[in-house]
């Protein structure tokens, strides 16, 4: 699957587009009826980074950039200095809403972990309300996995945070037509798992860009050894399973419960817990004598 985005073009392109013309293949792409809310916000958008955006003549830009898994789209994505930056304007807005920093550093995490072409680039997510008072110089804090707290500025301090964060990272130029073909592979659902594993599916056959099968495979094996050694010392065994989200955490603890259930004697039972706080509940008639957690 790959990333569509209703506008897409070199930096130096961009820059010397007419801002009609860019407007009117946004509202093209857009196929909904077009409020005025959102006709005035891209307007917006376009005004400023043509305006802030002259001095740098390398990138590439994205305007309305899909994110599949979440469904949605991040406002602006732009490629510059070896560094992947996802902007989210409020147009109107004055102040740095909480929620709005949830969303844009989301949409930097979705793409670290689910986009091929970002897994080894830093991303920086930024929140821009138009309307915001000038602050403080933001200070750059990336973590383990190369993404950026976000910086949240004004429209004036863009230039400056984006020349910061390329200083900061000193990484190689991105290949953007590249990167944006990579393809995106957000993990199934829960029950499109559960599904396909009871249709006498191995795990391996579900599509994972981030645990891949193999890893997914030996983690499956090291489990089933332990349960194994547990039953026979007669002993209760706690594994826990640890991965960035998406890695395959869920669709191992399907797998090994799915092949202990291959076992007349035995009993498997896979609780799934998320943020919604649903669970699914799977079992055979018999007890095993292992305790096994998988979290």
């Amino acid at each position: 699957m790959n990333c569509v985005a209703y506008y897409e073009a070199n930096i130096q392109d961009f820059l010397a587009d007419d801002e009609n013309a860019i407007l009117g293949l946004l509202s093209r792409q857009h196929g909904f009826a077009l409020e005025h809310q959102q006709k005035h916000a891209w307007q917006r958008q376009i005004e400023l980074l043509q305006h802030l955006l002259a001095p740098i003549q390398v990138g590439w830009i994205y305007f309305e950039f899909s994110i599949p898994r979440m469904g949605k789209r991040a406002d602006v994505v732009l490629l510059t200095g070896g560094v992947v930056f996802v902007i989210e304007f409020k147009v109107g807005s004055h102040s740095f809403d909480s929620y709005a920093v949830e969303q844009v550093h989301d949409y930097a995490l979705d793409l670290k972990n689910f986009h091929r072409g970002s897994h080894n680039l830093s991303i920086i997510p930024i929140l821009i309300p138009t309307v915001a008072p000038l602050q403080p110089e933001p200070v750059m804090k990336l973590a383990e996995d190369q993404v950026a707290e976000p910086l949240c500025i004004s429209p004036a301090g863009l230039l400056q945070a984006v020349e910061m964060a390329v200083k900061h990272c000193s990484a190689l130029p991105i290949d953007a037509i590249a990167w944006s073909r990579s393809g995106y592979q957000p993990t199934p659902t829960i029950v499109e798992a559960a599904l396909a594993l009871y249709q006498q599916h191995d795990v391996k056959e579900i599509t994972r860009s981030e645990a891949g099968a193999d890893n997914l495979g030996l983690t499956a094996t090291s489990v089933e050894q332990i349960i194994e050694d547990a039953k026979s010392k007669k002993r209760k065994a706690i594994c826990f399973i640890t991965g960035v989200p998406g890695a395959g955490k869920t669709l191992a603890g399907l797998n090994i419960a799915t092949s202990c259930a291959k076992h007349s004697d035995e009993h498997a039972v896979f609780l799934f817990h998320d943020d919604s706080s649903t669970a699914i509940r799977w079992t055979t008639p018999r007890l095993d004598t292992a305790g096994l957690s998988i979290t």
